[in-house]
């Protein structure tokens, strides 16, 4: 028995005779038609229908759209990574604007504790010096006062210092 091989080339001779040329002229209108068709898959259709195959028991036709599913594919691969890296560049450039600005809120921040640090080391220093060249009475009154407005602020450090302010 015959055996084919995987692929087989068959031609399909067009002879110079009306018949012949109308058909080829057929054959071409239709291909123009219908671009995705090849002359392979016009004739096995031919062949099919001339054979009285029914279509339930034909193998799905094979069109070149099957063919260049796998350039299709890497298309809508390729436009998929695209838009995924135009999405990450975006979702990182949004980041990185926020960051700058937590960065920059958060230098203002330090700026405002660093301020404040100061004016409270100040803040002592300038207690001091008014006790120092007040009267003792008015030290005394003065002592009282900030005693009496000191337990609404309960620091360790200033209950501390105003062991030592009471002495002085």
């Amino acid at each position: 028995m015959f055996q084919w091989s995987k692929k087989v080339v068959r031609s399909v001779t067009f002879n110079p005779g009306v018949a012949d040329e109308s058909l080829l002229a057929l054959v071409d209108s239709y291909l123009e038609k219908d671009p995705e068709k090849t002359f392979s898959d016009l004739c096995k259709e031919a062949l099919w229908q001339s054979l009285g195959v029914s279509e339930s028991v034909r193998p799905s036709p094979t069109t070149p759209e099957k063919a260049t599913a796998p350039a299709f594919e890497e298309q809508q691969i390729a436009e998929l990574q695209r838009q995924v890296a135009d999405l990450e560049e975006r979702f990182f450039a949004k980041e990185s604007n926020r960051l700058e600005v937590m960065e920059h809120q958060l230098l203002q921040l330090s700026q405002q504790v660093a301020h404040l640090a100061i004016m409270m080391n100040e803040r002592p220093i300038i207690q001091l010096q008014n006790l120092a060249t007040s009267a003792p009475q008015e030290v005394v009154n003065h002592t009282s006062y900030t005693v009496a407005a000191t337990p609404q602020d309960v620091d360790p450090v200033i209950s501390r210092l105003s062991q030592y302010l009471d002495d002085f």
